[in-house]
Formats: C-alpha cells, sequence, structure tokens
C-alpha cells in the first residue's frame, strides 16, 4: 500500500490539478539590481548615461503541491520509522508489541 500511495501523491503534485494549486512566498531575498540611465539635466540631453544601484526584494515561491508530497512522504517515513522502533527487540531478547 505504500508504494501505491507515495506514486500517488507523486502524480497529484505533478499532475495539471498539482500545478494550478500555486504557490507560496516563503521568503524574500534582497538582490542589487544595476540599471543605466540617462544623466540629468544638460548631460542627459546631450545623451549622457549613469548607473544606477537598487535593492530589490526578489521573492522565494514554493509550489503547494510539492509542499503536500513532501509532507505526505515525511509522513510515510515517520510511520515506517515508528514501526521500526517498536518492533526492535527490547535487551531482554522479548519483542515490545506481541499481542
Amino acid at each position: 500500500m505504500r508504494n501505491e500511495l507515495i506514486a500517488g501523491v507523486t502524480a497529484f503534485a505533478s499532475s495539471s490539478f498539482g500545478s494550478s494549486l500555486g504557490a507560496i512566498t516563503v521568503a524574500t531575498v534582497p538582490t542589487t539590481v544595476t540599471t543605466t540611465a540617462s544623466a540629468g539635466g544638460l548631460a542627459g540631453l546631450l545623451g549622457a548615461t549613469t548607473t544606477v544601484t537598487s535593492v530589490v526584494a526578489a521573492p522565494v515561491t514554493v509550489p503547494v503541491a510539492g509542499v503536500i508530497a513532501v509532507g505526505a512522504l515525511l509522513t510515510i517515513g515517520g510511520l515506517g520509522v515508528y514501526q521500526l522502533l517498536n518492533n526492535q527487540e527490547t535487551p531482554n531478547n522479548e519483542r515490545r508489541n506481541e499481542a
């Protein structure tokens, strides 16, 4: 069942429905942008240029379908670790979950 669930989550994330969910902005990163602009006044009228540097915030976005897929895979992995730890033998060579 686990393999079918992983395949389903992967198919959902890569489908057109998964991509139509949009994106989440998780952070903004300051980025410097250098632009050439015409100089002011008479120099600009004669064709002289100047360099303008500004700092802008560039967004870091993550697709929503990717967040859903990673959450599902982490849940499956956590369940597997939980089951593995519960089925390990104790120091007295007894199983923890014998019914």
